[in-house]
């Protein structure tokens, strides 16, 4: 029997496979030269990989794993889906501070928001799943920068992407010292004075050690 072999899905597969730790972004002329392909085969293919959310594309024309590639990523370190783990937790999150809650994970220089759960108030912080934010902006993009994360750990951020914003995050640890993402709420820095985060830090904590028990 023939072997069967789809040529348009093993160059998709091949571009997909060019992204590496140490090289996480392309550009168009660069993906031409590492697989060998016509620019106007890479972009034909490359829309459909965006399109399936396994490829973006920035502002500057660098092409980046999309969050499909990711959340396969997870599944695939694990018989256990992330996202089945984490979703409750956010939503819980969302309902007792009422306030918008991600998990994000770091992806080189940036940190992607993986999972979210808009909040309840009418005027609120939203950002789609699978978006790229600069790392060391933001709590979450704290926690994620930071070289040694303590469990438990809170950090704030008051204006640092957007003056009327501010966020309150903590890294997520497992049993072996792997930080696997921050877990966060944002939302109007009018609702976030002293007291009001105290209780979102505290609530944050307690969801925190409930995620880290259920990734082992």
């Amino acid at each position: 029997m023939a072997e069967q072999r789809v040529e348009s899905v093993e160059r998709a597969l091949t571009l997909l496979n060019a992204f590496r730790a140490d090289k996480p972004a392309w550009t168009l002329a660069e993906l031409a030269n590492e697989t060998g392909f016509y620019k106007s085969t890479i972009l034909r293919l490359m829309g459909s990989l965006e399109r399936f959310g396994y490829a973006q594309r920035d502002r500057d024309g660098l092409y980046h794993p999309g969050p499909a590639l990711l959340r396969l990523g997870q599944l695939g370190q694990t018989s256990v889906s992330l996202e089945a783990v984490v979703r409750p937790i956010l939503e819980q999150l969302r309902d007792q501070t009422r306030e918008t809650a991600s998990f994000f994970i770091r992806d080189g220089d940036e940190r992607v928001c993986l999972y979210r759960e808009n909040g309840r108030h009418e005027v609120r912080h939203h950002v789609e799943e699978g978006a790229r934010l600069a790392l060391g902006q933001g709590a979450a993009g704290l926690v994620l920068a930071h070289p040694s994360p303590q469990r438990g750990e809170v950090i704030h951020s008051f204006g640092a992407r957007e003056a009327s914003l501010a966020a309150i995050a903590v890294p997520i640890i497992d049993s072996r010292g792997k930080l696997h993402g921050a877990l966060a709420i944002s939302g109007l820095i009018s609702r976030f004075d002293d007291d009001a985060c105290v209780r979102f830090g505290e609530v944050l904590k307690e969801k925190a050690v409930q995620l880290e028990r259920q990734i082992g």
